[in-house]
């Protein structure tokens, strides 16, 4: 449930991810703009549940995981987010040749 709501989030933003947009950079995004509102779906308020977002003075933040499941959700949007990369960047490649690459 969370990871497919996380799926819609990136596809929408292929095109980030194509401009070299690290996935990873759209996961913590997307929590983070999860976790700066109040819950309204099933997925938000499991991701308010188990993750926390820590903010410094200047604008920084980090995603801490309140739990075991939290540790364990985070890992797996990690690694889906890893994983969705690979496979947009393997449809791209999918239609070039060698010569598109040479300057």
């Amino acid at each position: 449930m969370i990871l497919k709501e996380f799926s819609k989030y990136l596809q929408d933003n292929e095109e980030e991810i194509i401009d070299k947009k690290p996935c990873t950079m759209l996961l913590g995004r997307w929590v983070k703009e999860i976790l700066e509102r109040n819950p309204k779906t099933k997925v938000e308020k499991i991701i308010h549940a188990e993750i926390a977002l820590a903010k410094n003075k200047t604008g920084d933040y980090l995603l801490v995981a309140k739990s075991e499941s939290g540790r364990t959700l985070t890992n797996a949007l990690y690694n889906f987010a890893l994983s969705y990369e690979q496979h947009v960047m393997q449809k791209w490649l999918k239609d070039k040749k060698p010569g598109d690459f040479k300057k």
